[in-house]
């Protein structure tokens, strides 16, 4: 057997397979995380990655958008929320609820213009900030907030799903032991895809941490409050939506997801926050099994109508809110 011939067969069949695994699928470079103490962790800023075909960006503010532009030029909204508002890899960029916002304010903002609010018709594209991460609660919105501030926003929107009123305290843990929040990028793709190949399991640490006791809607509700707080100190309209569970669109909503609901509902009124339930929405959709990748998350689809929505809340506030004057 000539084993310098198969030293160099199999040299070469992993080169091949190396180069086809970062050009095909992306492995090998991995969305970065990093930890922080008040958030739990956030994803790394000034990254541009293609993973499974998705192109993803993260600016210098750890938002999946551009670069924000400095000074402020036009309307600027700020959305905040967890997994399903971030999209992570398997949404492409332009695919995303805040690029399909942007998509959708520009044309509207164009034929709203009028005497009574000129400095929109010539105001540039208006920037839609994503800020959010896999995995985050209310307690890890209001945390990015408190150390990045609102970035002279006009307009906040809280995109959160029904899990998001049972998260748990932030942590950062997960960085860099769970294998969904890799803090470096691996030496070889193919070790990355070897990962791929084991059962996944969370790190042990987390058990404490996913065990939290006491009532965590009551501590997600206090989260929200106090970004009610910063908007009314700021003067800026707070706007909250909820995406449901696919198995709440299947009405097979949970008696303590029910209550935590209500609670939500009974919280908004209080504080007269402006809120958008997309239950009946989703379940009023002729195919809704299509808006769903997988129990929470979305598809581009159901992103579309999440979008829509939240644009005509904002177009609502320019046509009738106190907005010309930041421009």
């Amino acid at each position: 057997m000539n084993y310098e011939l198969l030293g160099v067969i199999i040299l070469l069949i992993i080169i091949i397979s190396e180069i086809a695994l970062r050009l095909t699928i992306g492995f090998g470079n991995p969305l970065l995380y990093i930890s922080d103490r008040e958030i739990g962790y956030l994803l790394a800023p000034n990254q541009k990655v293609r993973r499974f075909g998705n192109r993803v960006e993260i600016n210098e503010y750890s938002l999946r958008s551009p670069k924000l532009l400095e000074p402020k030029q036009g309307l600027r909204v700020l959305l905040l929320g967890d997994s399903v508002l971030n999209g992570s890899w398997w949404t492409d960029q332009k695919d995303t609820i805040s690029e399909m916002v942007r998509s959708n304010l520009q044309p509207s903002l164009l034929l709203d213009s009028s005497p009574s609010n000129p400095a929109l018709f010539n105001s540039p594209s208006p920037e839609i900030l994503n800020a959010s991460a896999n995995g985050w609660s209310p307690r890890n919105e209001l945390a990015y907030l408190q150390k990045f501030g609102i970035f002279q926003a006009d307009i906040l929107v809280l995109v959160l799903n029904t899990d998001d009123l049972f998260g748990t305290a932030p942590t950062s843990i997960p960085v860099g032991r769970d294998r969904y929040y890799p803090s470096h990028k691996p030496v070889l793709a193919i070790f990355e895809a070897l990962t791929r190949l084991i059962p996944y399991a969370p790190p042990t640490e987390m058990e404490p941490v996913n065990a939290e006791g006491g009532d965590r809607v009551g501590l997600n509700l206090a989260a929200l409050g106090a970004i009610h707080h910063l908007t009314t100190t700021e003067a800026i309209p707070l706007f909250l939506t909820l995406t449901p569970l696919w198995h709440e669109v299947l009405n097979q909503t949970k008696e303590y997801e029910i209550t935590a609901r209500e609670r939500l509902i009974k919280f908004t009124q209080a504080l007269e926050i402006t809120y958008l339930d997309f239950l009946p929405l989703f379940q009023n959709y002729l195919e809704p099994k299509s808006l769903y990748r997988d129990q929470i998350h979305l598809t581009p689809a159901g992103n579309k109508i999440v979008s829509a929505e939240i644009s005509k809340l904002i177009v609502g506030e320019t046509r009738h809110g106190n907005l010309e004057d930041k421009f």
